[in-house]
């Protein structure tokens, strides 16, 4: 999977298309991520005891990493993610826009 925890995405389908978060976890086994402040579920939970009183809980839900684009930190754009193999042999992220290592 291209994006990570902690990367800053811009959400391009959907109801909450335009917004920027970012990464809070990531589902590689279901290709979705959970970015912060986007895709926000409100929960109604009951109240357990007597004298407690029922509450809604908001979080931000899952949405589909094709629905996501990484924004490039040299430019501030949305960019596609590549790959490359430096000379000490490890494999670095590149951005496909600005050409630089993320």
């Amino acid at each position: 999977m291209r994006i990570k925890k902690g990367d800053t995405v811009e959400v391009i389908a959907g109801k909450d298309r335009g917004k920027r978060g970012t990464v809070v976890r990531v589902h590689a086994a279901e290709h979705r991520v959970v970015v912060d402040g986007v895709n926000i579920i409100t929960k109604h939970v009951k109240a357990r005891q007597s004298g407690q009183r029922g509450e809604r809980i908001q979080f931000p839900g899952k949405i589909d990493v094709s629905n996501v684009m990484l924004v490039c930190p040299h430019t501030d754009k949305p960019t596609r993610v590549g790959y490359k193999v430096t000379e000490g042999g490890q494999k670095v992220r590149i951005s496909k826009k600005s050409g630089k290592e993320i």
